[in-house]
């Protein structure tokens, strides 16, 4: 069986300056992602850190996307070398790696995701991601090149550090995480708030400086309007939960209007 080579069209797109559109999946069902994967998104984030799902789930949902086009990225649970080894041997071509708060756990976080002697990832050819067997040494050795790392800023101490973050080799992309970062500077879910908008600010302009990827979640086209003219790279222009749950709250009121006594 020939394997087709291992490559990672984000990276090249980010590498270019293009913009790319991805969505959440929160729920970790395989039918969202697979919804979600036809719709022409560039890529989607499957998450595993605020969702519900196991390696299996995951694994069935990277099924979900073969042949769409769409990247498979995930957020792992924890910036933890055992669960980022296991989500990347079930096929995620790249990571959105939480809570890295210094130069120290972004290093760690880069190596968890690279095989020797770049990392310590652990090197086995029989997972899904090598293709079980089928020619794993194209994979394994293009891996290191086109695994996709990013890391998130979601506290004061990861802004205070983000210039070492930011020096370290093979990290792709930052992440910032307004809910998380509002709520650690004092500002419970508040992004709007002057000094997190001041923060965010300095965030963006480090990283537009560094050269490397910035990303983000939106709530609205507008929102996601300003910030591609603000120079982030990813943006999460929904979420398959949140989405469905905005668009069923907005059905069922349009139905109590027009028929308020049934």
């Amino acid at each position: 069986m020939t394997q087709t080579p291992f490559e990672n069209p984000i990276k090249k797109m980010l590498r270019e300056g293009k913009k790319t559109a991805g969505a959440w999946c929160h729920i970790a069902s395989p039918s969202t992602v697979e919804i979600l994967s036809r719709a022409g998104f560039d890529w989607l984030m499957i998450d595993m850190e605020h969702g519900p799902g196991d390696i299996m789930t995951l694994t069935n949902q990277l099924r979900a996307m073969n042949g769409s086009g769409a990247v498979p990225l995930v957020r792992p649970p924890w910036n933890d070398f055992v669960i980022i080894k296991r989500i990347l041997d079930a096929g995620a071509a790249g990571l959105l790696i939480p809570y890295v708060n210094d130069r120290a756990q972004a290093q760690a976080a880069v190596r968890a995701c690279k095989y020797p002697l770049a990392g310590i990832r652990g090197v086995a050819g029989i997972p899904r991601a090598p293709g079980y067997g089928h020619n794993s040494m194209d994979y394994m050795n293009r891996a290191n090149e086109e695994i996709f790392i990013m890391t998130a800023v979601e506290t004061p101490e990861a802004l205070d550090n983000l210039d070492g973050i930011l020096s370290v080799e093979g990290l792709d992309a930052i992440f910032i995480g307004p809910a998380d970062l509002s709520s650690n500077m004092g500002h419970f879910c508040d992004p709007s708030h002057s000094e997190v908008q001041e923060a965010i600010r300095t965030i963006e302009s480090k990283v537009h400086k560094s050269g490397k990827a910035l990303a983000t979640v939106t709530t609205s086209w507008e929102q996601a309007r300003t910030l591609y003219e603000r120079g982030y790279n990813m943006l999460m222009l929904m979420a398959d939960g949140v989405s469905l749950a905005k668009l069923a709250n907005q059905t069922v009121a349009r139905f109590q209007q027009e028929f308020p006594n049934r």
